[in-house]
C-alpha cells in the first residue's frame, strides 16, 4: 500500500497519529500489533553503537500486547538519515512507580543499507542481552531519563543515556482494527519514527521554528 508522505508528515508533526506496527525478525515472522505507542523529547549524553557515538534529540518507545517493549532511537548520523537502534525485549518489571526496567534479548538495526519495504527500510535483528531503565511514569506524561545497554551476539556494544528536556511525553494507546486497517497504521508508526528523525535533523542544522514544518515535509519525501 503507498501512502501520501506529506500528509503523514503533517499528521507526525502534530503527534496525531494513532497507530498499529509490526517488526519483522530475521526469519519474516512478525511482532503483535502494538498497543502503545510513547514519543519522548530530550538529547543524549551518551549514544554509542558499536564503539562509534552519535546523538539524538529523541527516543519512541513501543509495548504490543503480547508483552515486548522497545526503545527506538533516530540516531542524528550525517552520514545516514535512516539509522535508528532499537532496544528490544518481553521481560519488564516494575518495583516502584517512577521505575521500569525492561531485559533487552535482541536489538534492531535500520540503516540506509537494509532492504526496503514501501520505501522504508527493514531492520536487522541481533541477539543480545541487555537492560534498559525508564525513569519516570507513562500515567503522569513525564518521563526523566532512558538508560540502556547490551551486547549483541558479535561482541558489539550499544549504550544509551537519554534525558528529557521536561516536556510532557506523547502517551498514544492503539485499539486494533480489521487487517486493512492494522497495514496502514503500521506503516503510519514507521512514518512517524522516521519523522522523529527529520525533527532531530532539523535541530542540528538549526533550522529556524518557521522553517521547520517545510523542512521536516522535504526531509520525509526523500
Amino acid at each position: 500500500m503507498r501512502i501520501c508522505w506529506r500528509a503523514v508528515a503533517v499528521a507526525s508533526i502534530s503527534f496525531s497519529i494513532v497507530s498499529v506496527a509490526r517488526v519483522a525478525d530475521a526469519t519474516g515472522r512478525q511482532e503483535p500489533e502494538i498497543d502503545m505507542f510513547v514519543s519522548m523529547a530530550g538529547k543524549c549524553s551518551a549514544l554509542r553503537v558499536a564503539e562509534r557515538d552519535f546523538a539524538c534529540s529523541s527516543v519512541a518507545f513501543f509495548h504490543t500486547p503480547g508483552g515486548r517493549s522497545s526503545f527506538a532511537v533516530p540516531l542524528n548520523d550525517p552520514d545516514d538519515a535512516s539509522h535508528i537502534v532499537t532496544f528490544s525485549g518481553e521481560k519488564s518489571k516494575r518495583e516502584q512507580d517512577n521505575l521500569y526496567e525492561l531485559s533487552i534479548d535482541r536489538m534492531l538495526l535500520k540503516s540506509k543499507d537494509r532492504p526496503r519495504v514501501d520505501g522504508l527500510p527493514v531492520p536487522s535483528v541481533e541477539i543480545s542481552t541487555g537492560t534498559c531503565r525508564q525513569v519516570g511514569n507513562l500515567a503522569a506524561q513525564q518521563v526523566s531519563s532512558v538508560s540502556c545497554t547490551a551486547t549483541d551476539g558479535n561482541g558489539r556494544k550499544y549504550e544509551l543515556q537519554f534525558e528529557s528536556d521536561g516536556s510532557p511525553i506523547k502517551v498514544q494507546t492503539i485499539r486494533v482494527s480489521d487487517s486493512a486497517e492494522e497495514d496502514r497504521r503500521a506503516e503510519l508508526v514507521a512514518a512517524h519514527v522516521e519523522q522523529l528523525k527529520c525533527r532531530q535533523m532539523a535541530d542540528a542544522q538549526g533550522v529556524l521554528p518557521r522553517y521547520r514544518t517545510a523542512f521536516i515535509i522535504k526531509c520525509m519525501e526523500e
